[in-house]
């Protein structure tokens, strides 16, 4: 999952949303068409809403289609028809018109190309400002929050940034075997050298409160990714970009419910309602939210907690952040479409979250 703080500016109702989306529904590729993108119901039925309100949750899918052409298919038909030329004329195509042959030999065969399909669920929280992406690949978030501006007048997003870098605090979490306070590490993480060699050294099923790892981030090695649990409810793989992988709900989240209970809405009340409360406690676990092109969107999210809470109420213990934690630059404001060097996502039609 990829986070995005929405600017407090954008104040929208579901059924402006619905309007907005059903100027750009998702509808297969043509004949000669390569790419094509855009929105379907989330429930998978002909004709349904294309925003889906769960308890105050909005939910949408983004569909996108591609014709596959394998590049040696391709080259081979250029190369049949600049032989072709060279035959009817004695010569051989310049640069210029090889180029226009290689267009040509892709319309040619872009109708008999197959097609792959790949989706994405979109969770809004209009009440914390969030806009999650169930994706880890940036050119997929690149095109959703591309399409979402577009679509949505006045909506403008940031990733979620923090006072202390994901990295810097895994780091501290591993080294100093203390974990943030509701966190657990568990028994998977991924280390690499910072130089040139790039080495890597990966745990999986692995004890990590072990002299071995905190030798390797001595020697220089940094985690890129750390397996955590939260509240012993979620399970779930940190990234080095503040990216939320590998998701997984643990009993304690189904004790309650019968074997039965599933469907679509129950499916995302459960997801977002686990993860509406993960997030901030991960934000608050590296340090805060830092300053950001719309990060009055947070502090008005906590301004109207606090006001909410009873004065007797117990404050919040915060965790305690890496001392030497380097802190993350701002991305400033506007649109950010996605965190640097992410990984491709291996597995878009997932559950929801």
């Amino acid at each position: 999952m990829i986070v995005y703080r929405i600017a407090p500016q954008w104040q929208v109702e579901l059924t402006q949303v619905e309007e907005a989306l059903a100027k750009a529904p998702f509808m297969e590729c043509g004949a000669t068409q390569e790419k094509s993108l855009g929105w379907v119901p989330p429930r998978g039925d002909a004709h349904g809403p294309l925003a889906e309100s769960v308890g105050g949750q909005w939910i949408l899918r983004f569909m996108v289609e591609s014709k596959v052409l394998p590049g040696s298919v391709l080259a081979r038909k250029v190369k049949e028809k600049a032989e072709r030329i060279e035959q009817e004329t004695g010569r051989k195509p310049g640069k210029k018109e090889s180029k226009e042959l290689k267009d040509e030999a892709k319309l040619d065969l872009l109708p008999m190309a197959f097609t792959k399909q790949g989706s994405m669920w979109v969770w809004i929280d209009t009440a914390s400002r969030l806009l999650v992406l169930d994706t880890s690949s940036q050119g997929r978030a690149d095109e959703v929050v591309t399409l979402l501006v577009e679509s949505l007048p006045g909506l403008s997003v940031s990733l979620i940034n923090t006072q202390t870098s994901p990295q810097a605090a895994m780091a501290h979490w591993l080294k100093e075997q203390e974990p943030p306070v509701g966190f657990t590490v568990d028994r998977e993480c991924e280390l690499k050298s910072a130089n040139e060699e790039k080495a890597v050294v990966r745990y999986a099923r692995h004890p990590l409160d072990i002299e071995e790892v905190q030798a390797h981030i001595d020697a220089g090695k940094l985690p890129t990714k750390l397996a955590l649990t939260w509240d012993d409810r979620v399970s779930f793989m940190l990234t080095e970009g503040l990216q939320i992988k590998k998701v997984s709900f643990l009993d304690t989240v189904f004790e309650g419910t019968k074997a039965d209970d599933g469907g679509f809405d129950t499916d995302v009340a459960i997801a977002t309602g686990e993860l509406v409360k993960l997030i901030p406690d991960l934000i608050e676990a590296l340090g805060g939210e830092a300053e950001s092109g719309v990060a009055s969107a947070a502090d008005a999210v906590a301004a109207a907690a606090t006001a909410a809470v009873p004065a007797t109420a117990a404050p919040r213990v915060s965790a305690p952040s890496a001392p030497t934690a380097p802190a993350r630059k701002s991305a400033g404001g506007g649109v950010v479409t996605g965190p640097r060097e992410a990984p491709v996502d291996t597995d878009p039609g997932a559950a929801p979250f």
